[in-house]
């Protein structure tokens, strides 16, 4: 399976995971994002050298995975690329803030250190918490969510058109790429001299079945408005969901869970 038949099928399995009938799937829309807002949000407030409090908001994916029968292993191997991505942000830290905290053993820990493993706890959680809420949410329902939010209709229907519209690129993007290994057998990937014309004829291509999807929408009675089948109405637990969850992660933010576990064991 090539690497684009791979990014169509990622795009599958998760409408697939978003359709189940679980306990987080059965969650409004609202409720689970305004979480993943709230979580992100309060994720980064912490401060650069807090790597234990930090830690500590591994509370809510670990719940939602173990909730929602979502396998950490393949999460991880998906999300591996912007993890990586994610996690070069502060590898730059140590060489700046060399003061020694303390020591583990022979090893100098600096603020840098410290500092660094923030950051890319704060990354990996923030990039987590979105997808999970991807996994467990279909992108109309999140595209309801935020209307039920305000947010203007014309960016609503975009966010889910680009949605739509990734995979028609993707598929002209295979077709093509079919189509020159066929002309040329032997030749590993695609020769640079032929990227442009091929760039050239996907966009090309991408328009004219963009805009054949376009009239069929128009016939359909497509007016610009995004409209949802089924509206689900908030449930007392949904409404129990979100008030936890926003309480919890105040709790973790403001309370320092080690320090007081400690106490409590003293």
């Amino acid at each position: 399976m090539s690497r684009i038949n791979e990014a169509v099928h990622e795009i599958h399995h998760l409408d697939a995971m978003a359709q189940r009938e679980g306990r987080i799937n059965r969650i409004h829309p609202l409720s689970k994002l305004l979480v993943t807002v709230w979580y992100i949000a309060f994720t980064m407030l912490f401060p650069a050298c807090d790597l234990s409090g930090t830690f500590c908001m591994i509370l809510y994916p670990a719940v939602i995975m173990r909730a929602g029968n979502i396998s950490v292993v393949r999460s991880i191997r998906k999300l591996g690329p912007v993890l990586l991505l994610v996690c070069a942000v502060g590898i730059a830290n140590p060489f700046f803030d060399r003061a020694v905290l303390f020591r583990a053993g022979p090893l100098p820990v600096t603020g840098g250190m410290i500092s660094m493993a923030t950051l890319m706890l704060k990354g990996v959680f923030a990039v987590l918490a979105s997808y999970l809420l991807i996994l467990t949410t279909s992108m109309e329902s999140i595209c309801y969510a935020l209307r039920l939010l305000h947010v203007p209709k014309i960016m609503v229907t975009m966010v889910l058109l680009i949605y739509r519209y990734v995979i028609v690129l993707l598929k002209e993007a295979e077709r093509i790429s079919q189509a020159y290994s066929l002309r040329a057998p032997a030749q590993k990937g695609i020769h640079y001299r032929a990227w442009g014309t091929l760039l050239g004829q996907l966009m090309l291509r991408s328009i004219d079945r963009a805009q054949t999807v376009y009239e069929s929408m128009l016939l359909r009675g497509f007016d610009g408005s995004f409209h949802l089948s089924k509206k689900q109405k908030m449930d007392p637990g949904s409404a129990v969901y979100l008030a936890g969850w926003l309480g919890i992660v105040v709790l973790l933010r403001y309370v320092s869970v080690f320090k007081l576990a400690g106490s409590l064991l003293k």
